[in-house]
């Protein structure tokens, strides 16, 4: 790989696990696009949505569908790429790549074989809300989407009742209004919550306040988009 990057140094045979927009497009990183540009090649989950972004920014390269259902074939092969000298970028439909998005078997197989791996950092939607939220973020920990069934969910709130860490999680607008209950039910009507939607866009509801009265507002206004919950530690009182 010898094309210049805008800063004049070449892009490095390795795999960058580039951050990308959740929402407002302005919010790539210069760096960011420095690598989308100069690198060999851009795995990604859906060309569509990689698509789109790219367009914005006047990067045409080759994309390769990296997702879920592919990804522990694709590591291999993208791993044979950056050993025969390519630089890969990583980007997954939003945000940081490998948390809660396919990435981690890619990053461990370049481990395994000692090939360079550099963050390109930027957007998350778990820490751009918790940076909002009024919550406390000294210690917390991140456990991505709870499983889907109830009784799962209802197992994992009762386990954590009485955290004392700042529990952040994203759930679908599917199950969204069911999973609040449930946590005014588990956790207690009084439980601060902090629920956020569509950060980064023109609307982006951050509502922060006990999980009782966040049912109630849910119930009346929009469910569009993929949600951030937080849950307070026990202790924490508004």
């Amino acid at each position: 790989m010898d094309e210049p990057t805008e800063s004049g140094s070449p892009l490095s045979a390795g795999l960058y696990v580039v951050a990308t927009p959740i929402g407002n497009l302005a919010d790539l990183s210069f760096r960011a696009l420095e690598v989308l540009r100069s690198c060999d090649a851009i795995a990604c989950e859906d060309k569509r949505i990689s698509s789109r972004l790219l367009n914005r920014y006047g990067i045409e390269k080759n994309l390769i569908p990296y997702h879920e259902h592919n990804e522990r074939r694709q590591a291999g092969i993208l791993a044979d790429k950056i050993e025969r000298g390519q630089a890969i970028a990583l980007i997954s439909d939003a945000g940081t790549p490998t948390v809660s998005d396919p990435g981690f078997r890619l990053v461990r197989e370049c481990k395994r074989r000692d090939l360079p791996v550099s963050p390109i950092p930027g957007p998350s939607a778990s820490l751009s809300a918790l940076s909002a939220s009024g919550l406390p973020s000294n210690a917390f920990t991140f456990v991505g989407f709870l499983p889907p069934k109830a009784a799962a969910r209802r197992r994992f709130l009762e386990n954590n009742r009485d955290s004392e860490q700042t529990q952040i999680l994203f759930e679908s607008t599917h199950r969204i209004e069911k999973l609040l209950s449930e946590v005014s039910e588990i956790l207690g009507p009084d439980r601060v919550l902090c629920v956020a939607r569509e950060l980064t866009k023109l609307h982006e509801p951050i509502l922060t306040g006990p999980a009782a009265q966040l049912v109630g507002l849910l119930a009346r206004g929009s469910r569009k988009g993929e949600f951030v919950v937080i849950i307070a530690p026990a202790s924490f009182v508004l």
